[in-house]
């Protein structure tokens, strides 16, 4: 039987061209995904999408994105790193390594976040659980459950690991991404990073059920230059209203905002169409194409290309 998934217009296909995704969950994976990033970078050379950043919650990807690159060079395929244990948590050897091998981004605890551990129970009904969240309860199962990875001290300030992550994010101009933290970690993440030279920052995902940050609260986050990520999977899978994230986009700016997929899942839709059906319903709730285009090309250009 035939997958039955939204199936984007032709004309939203047209309005996301240049655009890059900067949070895909593609094969090879500790997890079954739907693409490997070489196919996948195959379909975006055919869709005229820009690249995409290949995240993985547990290991380096900057050298697999070199590989995709050197088979697909029209399309840029990129590099990251996340901050959870299998890396060694806030550790700055890693990320400068990442940083010598061409990672664009950064993106803090997520997995292992102590946020993230304390907010496993907060799915609202009938939404759609996270693929990691099976795979780190068979590791507890196992007593391979690492302690959870604090970014803050006990004076709720930056910790000196966190910071000493955004001056190597600052050395090799990449772009921090907030990962799983929580709001008030978020914002005191963001102001540190601001401090430090951090010049490109993305708060991931601000309607995921372990974020859930308030308008204000990304209203503040905006003012200091950081970009909302409205992703695709979190109003598809239930974790949000579309209604409630168009609001948010509204309220906040959509010249503060970026669209990603965060696709990859096998029961998903395709990679390749998250940004075009993202782009459909926006377009139905009345945003105009240069707002899109400003959320899905302009502003994640300005995010994956070092100038």
């Amino acid at each position: 039987m035939a997958e039955e998934h939204p199936q984007p217009s032709d004309y939203a296909r047209k309005l996301v061209e240049g655009a890059y995704d900067l949070h895909v969950h593609v094969a090879p994976d500790v997890m079954k995904r739907r693409i490997n990033d070489i196919e996948l970078a195959r379909r975006f050379r055919e869709r005229r999408l820009a690249g995409f950043v290949l995240k993985s919650h547990y290991v380096p990807t900057a050298e697999r994105a070199e590989v995709v690159r050197y088979a697909v060079p029209e399309v840029d395929a990129l590099g990251a790193i996340t901050l959870n244990a299998a890396v060694g948590g806030l550790n700055p050897s890693a990320v400068d390594i990442a940083g010598r091998e061409g990672a664009r981004v950064v993106w803090f605890p997520t997995v292992d976040g102590r946020n993230q551990r304390d907010s496993r129970a907060e799915l609202p009904p009938g939404a759609v659980p996270p693929m990691w969240a099976a795979l780190q309860d068979e590791l507890k199962a196992d007593g391979l459950e690492p302690a959870p990875i604090d970014v803050l001290d006990g004076h709720g300030e930056v910790n000196e690991e966190a910071r000493a992550v955004l001056k190597l994010i600052a050395k090799y101009k990449m772009t921090l991404a907030t990962g799983h933290l929580s709001g008030t970690e978020i914002v005191a993440l963001v102001h540190a990073a601001h401090e430090l030279g951090v010049s490109r920052i993305i708060v991931t995902h601000p309607e995921f059920t372990s974020q859930r940050l308030d308008v204000q609260t990304q209203k503040e986050l905006a003012a200091l230059g950081a970009f909302l990520e409205r992703c695709f999977t979190t109003p598809h899978s239930g974790k949000v209203s579309w209604d409630e994230l168009q609001d948010h986009i509204r309220d906040v700016g959509p010249e503060h905002s970026i669209l990603s997929s965060d696709l990859g899942q096998p029961f998903n839709p395709p990679v390749e169409d998250g940004l075009p059906i993202m782009a459909d319903h926006l377009h139905r709730a009345g945003f105009s194409d240069d707002e899109i285009r400003t959320m899905a090309v302009a502003n994640t250009r300005h995010l994956a290309v070092i100038d």
